[in-house]
C-alpha cells in the first residue's frame, strides 16, 4: 500500500519501457531529433535557393539562436513536469515577468541615480537571487495548492495567476522599467551562462525523473490518478511539489532574463508560457499525461529556436512565423492523440 509496484500502470507508462513484445522499440527522442533535422535542412535548402547564404555554416547565428532558447528551455522543463502529471501551467511568463521586476530592484548599483530602494543597492548578487527563486517558488506553490487542495481545474487556476503576476509586475514599480543592474548580477546572463544553467538545470530533472521515486510518482498520477492514490501515493502532496518546481524554474529564468537584458520590464515573459508547453508538446510530451521525457523537451524547444531563427534568416514576416509555430503545434497535438488512441486499440 504504501509503494508502488513495479507492475503498476505508472511503471507501464515511464519512458523507460522500450520493447513491446519481442520487438525493441528506438527512443521516441530518434524521431524528434529527426524532425529537427528535417527542419534545420529545410531552412539550410531555401536559405541558399532564396538568399544565396547558408543557414548553419554561420557559427554565431546558431550561437545565439541557443542562447535565445534557453530561457525558454528553462520554463519548459518545468511546464514538462507538470504536463506529465496531468495538468497544464498558463503562468509561466508572467511569473518572469513579476519574479525580474522584484528580483532586479534589488540587483541595482548604487551608482543608479534612479535605484527603486537606494537603501538597499549594491547588494551581493545571492541576495536577489534568492528572492527572485523565492518569489517563482512561492508562485508555484499557489498554483499547486489551488489545484491539489480546492480541485480548480488547472488551466483556471493557473490562468488567474497568469494574470495576478502580471498585475503585480507593473504594480511592483507602477510600469516603470528597473535599471542600472550590479556587474556581479549581470554576469550570470553573459557568455554561455544561460546555456549552462539550461543543461544543468536538463541534467537535473532528466535524472530525477527517470531514477527517483520523485519521477515514478510524477508518472503515476499522470498515468492514473486514482491508481495512484490506491497505491499510497498523496497525490495532493506531489502536486504541490510539481507546481511549485515550476514555479522555481520560472523564477531562474527570470533571473536569467533580467541579467541578460541587464534591466526589468513588466512585460517581460510574455508568450513565454505559450513557448514552453510547445517545446514540450513538440518534444512528445503527452497532453493526456503520464508521457514525456526531458530529453525530448531539450530537442523540442531547439526545434522552436531553429524555426524562429530560421525564419528570421530567411527573411519571413513575423506573423507569418506565428502561423507556421501554431500549425506545428496542432499536428504534435494530433499525433500525440492518435498514438494514445492507438495504444488504446
Amino acid at each position: 500500500m504504501g509503494s508502488i509496484s513495479p507492475n503498476s500502470s505508472a511503471e507501464a507508462t515511464h519512458p523507460l519501457a522500450t520493447k513491446r513484445g519481442k520487438h525493441r522499440r528506438y527512443p521516441p527522442e530518434v524521431s524528434i531529433l529527426l524532425v529537427l533535422v528535417g527542419i534545420a535542412l529545410l531552412i539550410e535548402a531555401l536559405g541558399w535557393i532564396v538568399i544565396g547564404q547558408s543557414f548553419l555554416a554561420n557559427p554565431q547565428r546558431l550561437t545565439i539562436m541557443i542562447l535565445q532558447v534557453s530561457v525558454v528551455g528553462i520554463i519548459a522543463i518545468g511546464v514538462t513536469q507538470v504536463i506529465i502529471t496531468g495538468g497544464i501551467d498558463l503562468s509561466s511568463g508572467s511569473v518572469v515577468g513579476m519574479t525580474a521586476m522584484i528580483a532586479a530592484s534589488f540587483a541595482q548599483s548604487a551608482a543608479w541615480s534612479r535605484a527603486l530602494y537606494p537603501s538597499l543597492t549594491d547588494l551581493p548578487a545571492i541576495v536577489p537571487i534568492a528572492i527572485g527563486l523565492g518569489v517563482g517558488l512561492a508562485a508555484g506553490t499557489i498554483n499547486g495548492l489551488l489545484i491539489a487542495y480546492t480541485k480548480i481545474p488547472p488551466f483556471i487556476a493557473t490562468l488567474g495567476m497568469f494574470v495576478s503576476a502580471r498585475g503585480v509586475a507593473k504594480w511592483y514599480t507602477n510600469g516603470q522599467p528597473v535599471s542600472g543592474l550590479s556587474e556581479q548580477f549581470a554576469f550570470i546572463g553573459t557568455k554561455a551562462w544561460p546555456v549552462i544553467v539550461f543543461l544543468a538545470v536538463a541534467v537535473i530533472f532528466h535524472i530525477a525523473l527517470r531514477y527517483t521515486r520523485y519521477g515514478k510518482f510524477t508518472y503515476a498520477i499522470g498515468a492514473n490518478v486514482q491508481a495512484a492514490r490506491v497505491s499510497g501515493i498523496n497525490v495532493e502532496r506531489h502536486l504541490v511539489k510539481v507546481y511549485a518546481i515550476a514555479g522555481l524554474l520560472s523564477g531562474l529564468a527570470a533571473i536569467v532574463t533580467a541579467a541578460r537584458a541587464q534591466t526589468a520590464q513588466a512585460g517581460m515573459g510574455v508568450g513565454y508560457e505559450l513557448d514552453a508547453i510547445a517545446a514540450a508538446v513538440i518534444g512528445g510530451v503527452s497532453l493526456a499525461g503520464g508521457v514525456g521525457r526531458i530529453t525530448g523537451t531539450v530537442i523540442g524547444t531547439i526545434i522552436l529556436g531553429t524555426m524562429t531563427s530560421g525564419f528570421t534568416f530567411l527573411r519571413i514576416d513575423a506573423f507569418y512565423q506565428e502561423i507556421v509555430k501554431g500549425i506545428i503545434i496542432v499536428a504534435a497535438v494530433v499525433v500525440d492523440v492518435y498514438r494514445n488512441n492507438k495504444k488504446r486499440r
